[in-house]
């Protein structure tokens, strides 16, 4: 049963996962034709790639000279994951949780490593923990922007800059898109298929010199696999940050993050690519402002996401339904969207609250985020259709 007229535009580009998101405006497979492939990554082209995709990182975010950048396997969970077998256990932690990322990394910390000194800060989907809690003496791992729930830090001001313990901050949907503050983080990872559309299974990990400090000044009480070991002799292995990789890396995915650096290169850095991610952020927010049927997940305007956007079906009638209900009239809706091949992957997380997760990070067109508003519009006229059909 049809209620509505379908829009006559659509998306250029269909694509709004969160992970992995739609490539660069432009992209295609002839971008990568200078990839070495069939080299080997140690031999000097290709440790001039890697090297490169260093440098542009440092460039375009703006890293300090003084903090390490290295590039490591399994993407930004890799990259956590090294951080905290790593480093951790040298002085009590707090890890704050406020969605399913947040959650991981404390079962890890507590459950895995199994540290007593642990206490977790937590929230439920929608709001963040009581920054004012945190102990600064404490290590402090955190997500920047949790990609499941569409909420972030709003800045870095509740960070003691005094701090004796080390901030690991989870930064992957918030890298090049969100303004990180060098100087209150002291490890921070992402990974490339976020904001700038890269491919999968790479990580970026960051270090600052207190961070570098505690490696090479603490050994942990239990074992590190090879490809966790940042240190030999009680000294970094200064090659990992300068482009000789733990482990054999795709020189094809490396072509691609290439690519993508050298377009936020010609945007204007890390600025031009948080003014694409903010535009693209204000055309969902004042389409949800006009429409009363949505809202997002944040509940705070300040905490929310401009690259995971997070909504939730705001109609009464479709609150009023029992939990399993309201997930499925969610699911309505992204599938008819994606039947109509007009915007892929945009249902909620699975662990997440029942609603919608459309990307906006800055290789998404605002044009296109624009175009799929009465989309949504309809779909959602599509599923209450449904709905009232099957009472």
């Amino acid at each position: 049963m049809t209620t509505a007229a379908k829009p006559a535009a659509t998306p250029a580009n269909p694509n709004f996962s969160s992970g992995p998101c739609a490539k660069r405006p432009g992209w295609n497979l002839q971008a990568l034709s200078d990839a070495p492939l069939g080299r080997s990554h140690r031999a000097k082209v290709g440790k001039a790639k890697l090297k490169l995709a260093i440098d542009l990182t440092r460039e375009i975010l703006d890293i300090p000279a003084d903090y390490r950048i290295g590039i490591v396997p399994a993407s930004d969970t890799g990259a956590v994951e090294m951080a905290l077998w790593s480093l951790l256990g040298a002085r009590p932690v707090d890890v704050l949780t406020w969605e399913s990322f947040g959650e991981g990394w404390a079962t890890d910390i507590v459950k895995q490593l199994k540290l007593k000194d642990a206490r977790t800060l937590k929230a439920g989907y929608g709001a963040l923990p009581n920054l004012a809690e945190v102990n600064f003496d404490h290590d402090v791992v955190f997500t920047w922007n949790g990609t499941t729930s569409g909420v972030r830090v709003p800045n870095a001001d509740w960070i003691k800059a005094d701090r004796t313990g080390l901030t690991i901050c989870d930064a992957t949907s918030a890298a090049f898109a969100q303004d990180l503050d060098w100087s209150k983080l002291d490890v921070v990872t992402f990974s490339w298929q976020k904001v700038l559309g890269g491919e999968g299974g790479h990580g970026m990990l960051i270090l600052s010199p207190r961070a570098v400090e505690r490696l090479e000044s603490y050994v942990p009480a239990w074992p590190l696999p090879k490809i966790f070991r940042m240190t030999k002799g009680g000294k970094l292995i200064e090659g990992i940050f300068e482009g000789e990789t733990i482990n054999t890396p795709s020189m094809l995915c490396v072509e691609d993050y290439l690519d993508a650096l050298n377009w936020a290169k010609a945007l204007g850095g890390g600025k031009g690519l948080r003014a694409r991610s903010d535009a693209n952020f204000k055309v969902l927010a004042d389409w949800v402002a006009g429409t009363p049927w949505v809202d997002f997940l944040a509940t705070d305007a300040a905490t929310r996401s401009n690259t995971s956007v997070c909504l939730v079906v705001a109609d009464p009638e479709v609150t009023a339904l029992a939990p399993d209900a309201q997930a499925a009239f969610a699911k309505a809706i992204a599938g008819a969207l994606e039947k109509a091949k007009v915007a892929y992957d945009i249902g909620a997380y699975r662990d997440a609250p029942a609603g919608l997760r459309i990307w906006a990070g800055a290789t998404v067109e605002a044009s296109d985020l624009a175009a799929l508003t009465p989309w949504l519009d309809w779909a959602y006229e599509e599923a209450k259709a449904g709905l009232k059909q099957a009472a």
